[in-house]
């Protein structure tokens, strides 16, 4: 085909120049709503004008498989983890190229299915933990379920990756909602604001990352006062950092990537479990057939990882809840060089935007795309996986930069959704209405509320 045969490409739809400022408001109090209306108003494809900025967004299994995995190579980490990068450093999550490269490389062997089953056991305990927890304050009025999936998440992320205790560092939670806010601060105001700037955001953001910090160099300190070899993360990472031939950059990119581990190793699996359970109190169908399946499968044991493969709805469950809300919401990319997706024009530097959050919506491919139904992914159900393109559902993202620690993520949190299931019953707190948060994980805004019994 000659350049005069080929067809000739097309900008996407396009929002009105003149809601630019309107848009960039809204991007500030409901970036999910700005998304789902954008989808809904235009299609697959759209150009959105939000401030001085175009954001180019798709909105098909098609697209989100070009651009994160077919021609990943020609889209870096765009809006919103640009801005994450000033509060969070260059690790794993927001560095690219060669030193995203490189980190990978140091972190991949933790994460190998032999390494995961031997963690089993750990997880189960610190399931059984969070178990024994709630257990004593069935009866007491509600507890805050996000912050005890944080005390989970940070246990297991603690025993499993970096063989560390974490319980003894407060307020690690809280520090990393002051640096998400800040991040969140710097895509909102697209980074007009300078961070010396003293507003009382940035000065919380200063004493968090500097409380995070502490808590890096302790761990660091303490692991380097033991003379046995260990092969978890935090060990590996020290090794690389003391390869390095300028010393101040090992001990910066241990610090970015310690702190980034952090927080990726426990907010995402600790939001994926606060929707679990709030799906599930909203379904007491839901939560009597888990139970049901829990007590046949484990009896009055722990799990260990054998039966994952028995604990089919559990695993069901999960992956609806990650398809109504996916803990990842929005993969942002940078087009590096001109290209096509969709028989569309992406310039040259367009910031190009996939939202799991609305693909996962989108009724194409998800009958009544807003109704919480795990019998979606029972592979023989007709309507089921199979029918789906492969990426009309990527809660891990896709491509290069699938989540390292997926597998881990889905082990641990159906092992305690198993548990909790099995023996103990939570119910939202009348009058709590719940609303996403879409910070760089999905959060629920305010927590969530809920009373505890024990399982009948």
């Amino acid at each position: 085909m000659t350049t005069l045969d080929r067809p000739r490409l097309l900008d996407p739809p396009s929002s009105p120049r003149i809601t630019a400022m309107g848009m960039l408001v809204k991007m500030t109090r409901d970036r999910i709503g700005m998304m789902t209306d954008a989808a809904k108003d235009y299609g697959d494809a759209s150009r959105l004008a939000v401030g001085h900025k175009t954001l180019y967004f798709f909105n098909h299994p098609d697209h989100a498989k070009h651009v994160l995995a077919d021609n990943a190579g020609n889209y870096q980490k765009g809006i919103g983890l640009v801005h994450a990068r000033r509060a969070l450093g260059d690790g794993l999550l927001t560095s690219e190229g060669e030193l995203w490269r490189k980190q990978r490389k140091v972190i991949q062997p933790a994460f190998q299915s032999r390494r995961i089953a031997a963690q089993a056991g750990a997880v189960a305990e610190e399931g059984a933990k969070l178990v024994e927890r709630l257990r004593r304050r069935a009866g007491t009025g509600p507890v805050n379920v996000p912050e005890e999936m944080t005390t989970l998440t940070l246990g297991v992320l603690g025993r499993t990756l970096l063989d560390a205790d974490l319980s003894r560092f407060g307020g690690i939670g809280d520090s990393f909602a002051a640096v998400q806010d800040q991040a969140m601060f710097e895509l909102e105001t697209l980074s007009a604001v300078p961070t010396w700037v003293p507003l009382p955001r940035q000065l919380r953001f200063r004493r968090a990352r500097r409380s995070l910090e502490a808590i890096v160099d302790e761990l660091v300190g303490g692991r380097r006062a033991r003379t046995e070899d260990r092969d978890d993360v935090l060990s590996r990472l020290i090794v690389s950092a003391d390869a390095e031939p300028d010393p101040a950059v090992g001990r910066e990119r241990l610090r970015d990537e310690l702190v980034t581990l952090l927080l990726a190793g426990h907010e995402t699996t600790a939001s994926t479990l606060s929707w679990a359970l709030y799906l599930i109190g909203e379904h007491p169908e839901v939560r009597q057939r888990l139970h049901e399946e829990a007590v046949a499968v484990l009896g009055d044991r722990l799990p260990v990882f054998e039966d994952l493969h028995q604990l089919r709805y559990t695993s069901m469950v999960l992956e609806e809840v990650m398809r109504l809300y996916p803990p990842v919401w929005l993969l942002p990319r940078k087009a590096l060089a001109a290209d096509e997706v969709g028989g569309y024009r992406v310039p040259a530097g367009a910031d190009v935007l996939v939202s799991p959050f609305t693909l996962h919506r989108h009724p194409d491919f998800w009958p009544d795309p807003e109704r919480f139904d795990p019998e979606r992914f029972d592979p023989q159900r007709p309507t089921g996986t199979a029918e789906r393109p492969r990426y009309a559902y990527i809660p891990f993202g896709a491509g290069p930069r699938f989540c390292v620690g997926n597998h881990l993520g889905m082990m641990e949190a159906a092992f305690v959704l198993a548990l909790l299931c099995r023996d103990l019953k939570l119910e939202k707190a009348p009058g709590h209405r719940v609303v996403p948060e879409p910070m760089l994980s999905l959060r629920i805004r305010g927590g969530l509320p809920m009373t505890v019994t024990l399982a009948r």
